[in-house]
């Protein structure tokens, strides 16, 4: 693997590590508000299915997730292609697997799940991500097209 694309797979690495923490974190958070009960004959009784707050962050999270982790997974197979179009195509996917995240991100922030400072931080990490994609896969457009 050359220096760039050892370089590129830390990045990788880096903003996976960061997403798989953010997915720990905000089902913590989402688990730690308290759960909802209504009063039945003088008594509590908790809500026994996953109330919906939880349900939404667990889902949004999800998504993230895996979208988050399969960027440095497909750059991976990219970097251990059999083929250069096999290169092209994992380079491809794990570029639209980081404008994914960019949803995802844009998702968790407008529903206040996080905070501006951790909306700006992930989502400039990710978005580093992203250019540093595109340009590898104009790259590898105006090669082909010269082949």
């Amino acid at each position: 693997m050359s220096e760039v694309s050892e370089a590129i797979q830390a990045k990788c690495l880096a903003f996976g590590d960061r997403i798989i923490k953010l997915n720990d974190y905000l089902l913590k958070e989402a688990a730690n508000k308290k759960p909802t009960y209504k009063i039945v004959k003088g008594k509590k009784v908790y809500e026994k299915s996953v109330p919906v707050y939880l349900q939404s962050v667990s889902n949004l999270c999800n998504q993230l997730l895996r979208a988050g982790t399969s960027i440095g997974a497909n750059n991976a197979e990219a970097c251990n292609a059999i083929s250069k179009a096999d290169f092209k195509s994992k380079s491809f996917i794990a570029l639209k697997e980081a404008r994914e995240s960019l949803y995802w991100l844009d998702l968790l922030h407008r529903n206040d799940y996080l905070t501006d400072a951790q909306y700006q931080s992930l989502y400039a990490d990710c978005e580093e991500l992203v250019k540093i994609l595109v340009t590898r896969c104009k790259t590898l457009n105006v090669e082909e097209k010269k082949e």
